[in-house]
């Protein structure tokens, strides 16, 4: 399986109409399978285990399942538009990708459908007495599980759509696209510097963002033509036909370049950024975060810096070392600069975070830490993101304020 389609399936089946559609599937062919398993019980087993209730139990079901999906859906369009409000419209993909409410969600359209469709084969003279216990049991197993799916529902609805549930979906969606690079930090290929003399480059017919490399793709691409692939962006940059995707570098003048189009199909060019293969699209949207709280509108100053200290817990995953593979000998990868890390998540608060003394100190005190963890990563960075911060709060500080500020920068300066 290619990394293009295997991703293209992970993104699909982060759909709630995928997974609804299964469970739907998983209901229907519940009712229709009764008639399979009925001619193997024993005559007239039906009869004495009270078979004959299943109708009324399933026209229960039926009337209350619809009900209560129309119910549910609705409080999941609530959610939506809550996070879209408080928290940023670039949290709610992941709000639509949650695992329990689609199972939940899917559960109840399932057995509604499993219902229907049960009443429906009862009426037509479908399913025999035996036939019946089949359905009966199987009615009954279902019941449990709606039980169970709403205890979970129940328990979901107390954090879904939070401002704490949103943010921790996102440092979790940054974390693990993070570990992902930092585990593969040229995506599997070398680190590359730029093109190299004479390469020629390629563009992308396509305007949008970069979300997704074929890595597996291009390597095949380069060992049948004998060329060296070098990237031009990683996923997460805003491509264009007028800046190139990739250079080409052929190792002699017999070579046969690889054809623009496929390689261009080897880069997945969307509308929006992904979490998937952009770590800075997390840390970026917890800053959307951070600088909504920092309004004057909301003016809450502790949600930054909560992300603030969650910030520092996702950069620090970068101060260890780690072993890297080359499973793509032929593809140049750019670095993930720590410097752009930190550019995503430090200048925005400090800029809207400057007339406010406590998260000016909560922003030092994070940029010391990570000096602190790895000097030799952070330090060069947390200096310069410290000035940088200082010189826009001095003159909105008390002068206490300023000599307590100056004992942090002051710290950030000697580490390293």
């Amino acid at each position: 399986m290619s990394s293009r389609l295997r991703w293209f399936i992970v993104r699909i089946s982060q759909k709630i109409w995928v997974v609804a559609a299964l469970y739907t599937v998983m209901g229907i062919g519940t009712a229709f399978v009764a008639p399979l398993i009925g001619p193997m019980l024993p005559d007239g087993l039906g009869d004495k285990l009270g078979s004959g209730a299943v109708e009324a139990v399933l026209s229960v079901l039926a009337s209350s399942m619809l009900s209560v999906v129309t119910f549910s859906l609705g409080i999941m369009v609530s959610a939506f538009t809550a996070a879209s409000g408080s928290v940023t419209p670039r949290a709610t993909q992941l709000l639509k990708s949650d695992r329990t409410t689609q199972r939940v969600l899917s559960t109840f359209l399932g057995s509604f459908l499993f219902s229907l469709i049960g009443i429906i084969a009862l009426n037509a003279g479908f399913y025999s007495d035996n036939d019946r216990l089949v359905l009966f049991v199987a009615t009954i197993l279902v019941v449990v599980i709606i039980v169970i799916a709403i205890l979970r529902w129940i328990a979901h609805l107390t954090v879904f759509g939070l401002m704490d549930d949103s943010i921790r979906k996102v440092e979790e969606a940054a974390r693990s696209a993070l570990d992902h690079r930092l585990d593969t930090p040229f995506l599997g290929g070398h680190e590359g510097s730029g093109p190299p003399p004479g390469a020629r480059a390629v563009h992308h017919d396509q305007i949008g963002y970069l979300v997704h490399v074929d890595m597996p793709a291009l390597q095949a691409m380069a060992d049948d033509a004998g060329v060296d692939i070098h990237l031009a962006a990683l996923p997460g940059r805003f491509l264009h036909p007028g800046l190139p995707a990739l250079w080409i570098a052929r190792q002699t003048a017999s070579d046969q370049e690889p054809d623009d189009e496929a390689l261009c199909k080897a880069l997945t060019v969307a509308e929006s950024r992904t979490y998937d293969q952009d770590p800075r699209f997390g840390l970026t949207v917890l800053t959307e975060i951070a600088e909504r709280a920092l309004s004057p509108a909301v003016n809450d100053p502790g949600t930054a810096i909560d992300i603030l200290g969650r910030s520092v817990r996702l950069l620090s995953a970068c101060a260890a070392a780690r072993e890297v593979a080359l499973d793509f000998p032929r593809v140049w990868v750019p670095a993930l600069a720590v410097e752009d890390l930190l550019d995503d998540v430090f200048p925005p608060i400090a800029r809207d975070g400057s007339a406010i003394f406590a998260v000016q100190m909560r922003l030092q005190k994070s940029l010391l830490a990570l000096a602190q963890i790895a000097p030799d990563r952070f330090a060069a960075s947390a200096r310069r993101h410290s000035a940088e911060a200082m010189a826009r709060c001095r003159d909105q500080m008390l002068p206490s304020e300023r000599e307590r500020l100056n004992a942090v920068v002051e710290a950030i300066q000697t580490v390293g």
